[in-house]
């Protein structure tokens, strides 16, 4: 291909010329932040691209709906990382004001994001739903410690929204379908569950719903099986 013909690719992709544009003006939150601009969220400029539902973007540890923390500190998530960049370390609830329902609650949690590949794998072994992904995924850092996330950083606040750094761009709905497909195919991605409200509620969010069904030629072999009974689903585990 000459000079030519590589301009001419570039040039049809103009609106101009009927293309459909492949970026958008986008500062990494900045104009967003000054006073006047990019508050509005019909603006065109500093607007992020689309994510798709299933989007694994930065982690958060969940709450149930009383307020208490799902985590139990029982490491799974630790030791299925494949990065291993997940340390968690486990202690005992007190009895008369105990941190979680279970007998222990997740005493230590950090993620060093300069490791972590967000391949939602902990989401997956998780027992309780106590950690999943959100569709953040513009954060970055100016020194290494703040790459790694601690349990005050990633455990939700009393809202139940995620905390906020200084460095992460928020937009809205990011908190939203939080780990897509898990929540469509849980537990363990068995595709029978699609549809099913089979996760607990969440403080500052309730029960959310699933993801739809997929269509008929996608669901597989098992498709027209029965859905098991998840009418006692939800609540502590």
């Amino acid at each position: 291909m000459g000079y030519l013909e590589g301009f001419a690719v570039t040039i049809r992709q103009h609106r101009l010329f009927g293309g459909k544009r492949m970026t958008t003006e986008y500062s990494g939150g900045r104009t967003a932040k000054k006073k006047g601009r990019g508050s509005d969220p019909g603006a065109d400029h500093d607007q992020k691209a689309p994510k798709p539902e299933r989007m694994h973007g930065r982690h958060v540890l969940n709450r149930y709906e009383d307020g208490m923390e799902k985590c139990i500190g029982c490491e799974l998530c630790a030791g299925v990382c494949p990065a291993k960049c997940i340390y968690v370390r486990g202690a005992d609830n007190d009895p008369l004001e105990p941190t979680s329902p279970g007998e222990r609650f997740g005493y230590v949690y950090e993620i060093n994001y300069l490791r972590c590949i967000h391949c939602d794998l902990c989401v997956e072994a998780c027992p309780t739903e106590a950690i999943t992904e959100t569709k953040l995924f513009e954060f970055s850092f100016t020194n290494r410690r703040d790459a790694i996330y601690t349990k005050t950083e990633l455990l939700v606040g009393d809202d139940g929204k995620p905390q906020q750094m200084p460095w992460e761009d928020w937009r809205e709905g990011e908190d939203l379908l939080t780990s897509g497909w898990m929540r469509a195919t849980a537990p363990a991605g068995d595709a029978r569950f699609e549809g099913v409200e089979a996760w607990s509620g969440e403080l500052g969010y309730g029960v959310r719903a699933p993801e739809p069904h997929q269509s008929a030629e996608n669901e597989g072999p098992d498709a027209n099986e029965a859905e098991p009974d998840h009418s006692s689903a939800g609540g502590h585990h």
